[in-house]
Order: structure tokens, then C-alpha cells, then sequence
């Protein structure tokens, strides 16, 4: 029996690109041969239209071994760039680019620009306007001030504690040393989750309120992936899907 590989059986509205994406997915499932005539009832096509897709993708490099009336097999490890995503993964792809764009530091925004355009690059003609025209609009920025925002995030994925000088919502400030473990980006704030060794507990503390931060060269002495782990039990945050 064929496993369910994400494509909806028959159905005739499906792009040309989504299709052979979903039967590269498809064949991707199984490591012995599949028959055409499985494939063809999976992704909801004619055995010739199956057939006719099994040459393109191999004409594009796709390593596919098989013949017709014994089955196929797509030999691992195999990528194929211009297929990697559908229509609505490119979507969210797109919006995610532009809101990091909007939102994030200099650094961080520069990065997702330039991974939308590499996308962009290996995209089919069809999905690559898709992009240019798609209707998900990121909106303006209302976000200002606070500190360095690249710095944060380089010392969460160093796993180096930091010492930060903060004032809470009243005005009070504090010295704080404390083991950065996330990033929130919330629509007007952001969030800066962390252990803080003068309350032996989780904290959460507003960026735009953190006055000054210094990197320091001790890392934390636990594993920001345990920190996390428990960070999400405690709050009651759900683990990423």
C-alpha cells in the first residue's frame, strides 16, 4: 500500500510544480519500488500524466530509477531546489521574509532579504512571480529603540550569559546577570526570555527597557535547549510544530 505522501487524490486544480513536488514527497516515503499505477491514484492523475512527470523530473536531475510497469524509486539524499516548497509553504515563506524584514535588527533583516531572493532564484518561472505579486503585505514598523537586537541573538546562540542594566514597568532599575535562552517578537515589543541568577527563576524582560548589555565570556551552565525545554513547560508554551 502507497503511504500517504500530502497529496489530495483527485485533484484537477493542483499546479503543475505542486504536483511533481508531491511526487518527489511521495517517492521519498518508500525506498522499494512503487508503481506508477499507486502513484497515479495518490496524486489523483492518469497513468500517462504520471508517466509524463516521472520523465520531466528526471530530465531535471531528479536520480529516479524504474520503468514503467515495474515501479519506481528515488535514490537518497536527493534534492531538488525548485521543487522544495508548494504554493501556500511559498506563501508563508514570503510573509515570514517580509515581517522579519520590517521587524528585525539591521543584521537579521538583511538576512532574510537575501534568503527570500536565493529562494526566488531556484523557484519554477510560474512560483517565482508568485512572489513578486502575492497579496500578504507585511505592515509598518511601530517598533523603536532598545538595544542591539543582533547582539541578543548572537549571545543566545553562543550560550553566553549577559549582564544587563534594566528597568522595570515603574521605572526601577536593576543590575541583572542573566542566560539568554529565546527571543519573543511580539507586534509592538520584544521579548527577551531568559534565567535570571538574581531571581533563580525564569524572566521575561522588554528589550526597549534593557539600557545597557554586556556579553559576557562565561557561558551558561546548563544547555539552552534544556533552559528552553523547561522555559515552555513552566509557561505552558507549546513545543514548536
Amino acid at each position: 500500500m502507497l503511504q500517504y505522501c500530502g497529496a489530495p487524490t483527485h485533484a484537477p486544480t493542483m499546479s503543475r510544480s505542486a504536483r511533481l513536488l508531491e511526487l518527489i514527497q511521495c517517492l521519498r516515503l518508500h525506498r522499494r519500488p512503487v508503481s506508477g499505477a499507486a502513484l497515479a491514484e495518490a496524486l489523483g492523475v492518469s497513468l500517462r500524466t504520471l508517466y509524463r512527470d516521472i520523465q520531466t523530473l528526471i530530465a531535471q536531475g531528479a536520480p529516479i530509477a524504474g520503468e514503467a510497469g515495474i515501479g519506481y524509486v528515488l535514490r537518497p539524499g536527493f534534492m531538488l531546489p525548485p521543487l522544495m516548497f508548494g504554493d501556500e509553504e511559498i506563501e508563508a515563506i514570503v510573509l515570514g521574509a517580509r515581517m522579519v524584514t520590517r521587524d528585525g535588527d539591521a543584521q537579521l533583516a538583511h538576512a532574510a532579504a537575501n534568503a527570500l531572493a536565493k529562494i526566488a532564484a531556484v523557484l519554477p518561472a510560474d512560483l517565482r512571480d508568485r512572489i513578486e505579486i502575492t497579496g500578504l503585505i507585511a505592515g509598518p514598523k511601530e517598533i523603536g529603540g532598545g538595544v542591539d537586537l543582533a547582539a541578543l541573538r548572537a549571545a543566545i546562540r553562543s550560550e553566553h550569559k549577559l549582564h544587563i542594566a534594566y528597568a522595570d514597568a515603574s521605572g526601577k532599575a536593576s543590575e541583572r546577570t542573566v542566560w539568554p535562552i529565546a527571543l519573543s517578537f511580539f507586534e509592538k515589543v520584544r521579548v527577551l526570555v531568559a534565567w535570571c541568577e538574581l531571581r533563580q527563576d525564569f524572566r521575561h524582560f522588554r528589550t526597549d527597557r534593557i539600557a545597557r548589555l554586556t556579553v559576557l565570556a562565561e557561558t551558561m551552565p546548563q544547555r539552552r535547549r534544556t533552559l528552553l525545554r523547561l522555559w515552555r513547560a513552566q509557561e505552558g508554551v507549546p513545543e514548536p510544530q
